[in-house]
């Protein structure tokens, strides 16, 4: 039975200048799982999120999402169709309570300007939602919190309320768990699982203990091509794999 892939790059290629960033990348993600890329530093593993955003074009190469061609489209587009990221700085509005925060991420799915100046009354129509997408992430005791009172790995949930507030099909995660200790690592690991369950995640991740609690399979870059995929079981022995991350240690860690 053929595989459900709702998304595939085909020789993704990015150069600059005559260096290559992203060299002919093909991977296939399937509908419904957790895909993480990982690679050490310099592995091209954002340049390829830039492409899949079309924050950047690419050089030759395509990418298909639900079966359509949408190398070349503009980013709004691909937003729409519902390829959403969260970005690895936190990108919330620090002054805004929790609440106002997924309220705003609500108002672009109205279709028009963000209505600032208006009345916050007028809004008030969006609370209920907003509201159960803070319980998602078990925010909901937190909503009349200013943002910027937020602990750290707080705000990374807040972050993922607010990009399931325009209803992903497909959450490109940039380093969810970047700067966190222990304690939030677990918490956003959970969350993950949790919002992942009727969404497909593609995720950047440096831990490998996250890496190995949550992806289905692996896509390992190197210098901008693909070293190794599969599950972490096979990834994580492969011996290309630890070469590339000096000496395994990073990889076997976990």
């Amino acid at each position: 039975m053929a595989k459900d892939y709702i998304l595939e790059t085909r020789d993704l290629t990015k150069q600059f200048r005559g260096f290559t960033a992203v060299d002919k990348v093909s991977i296939s993600v399937q509908r419904g799982s957790i895909h993480a890329l990982i690679g050490p530093n310099g592995a091209g593993k954002t340049t390829f999120f830039n492409l899949l955003t079309k924050f950047l074009p690419p050089t030759s190469g395509s990418i298909v999402y639900n079966g359509h061609d949408i190398t070349r489209e503009k980013p709004a587009q691909t937003a729409r169709r519902g390829v959403i990221r969260s970005f690895q700085i936190s990108a919330v509005f620090p002054h805004l309570t929790v609440m106002e925060n997924v309220r705003v991420a609500l108002q672009r799915k109205l279709g028009t300007s963000f209505h600032f100046w208006k009345s916050d009354s007028t809004l008030s129509h969006l609370n209920e939602r907003a509201m159960e997408l803070l319980a998602e992430v078990d925010l909901e005791s937190f909503a009349d919190i200013e943002t910027v009172e937020l602990p750290y790995g707080r705000k990374r949930a807040l972050e993922i309320a607010t990009t399931l507030a325009v209803d992903p099909e497909l959450m490109l995660l940039d380093e969810p768990t970047q700067g966190m200790g222990h304690e939030d690592v677990g918490r956003v690991v959970e969350l993950i699982r949790k919002v992942a369950k009727n969404r497909t995640v593609l995720m950047v991740e440096h831990n490998m203990s996250v890496i190995s609690n949550l992806s289905d399979q692996i896509t390992v870059l190197a210098r901008g091509t693909v070293l190794a995929e599969g599950p972490y079981e096979e990834v994580s022995k492969n011996p290309l794999v630890l070469e590339a991350y000096v000496g395994s240690t990073e990889v076997e860690a976990a």
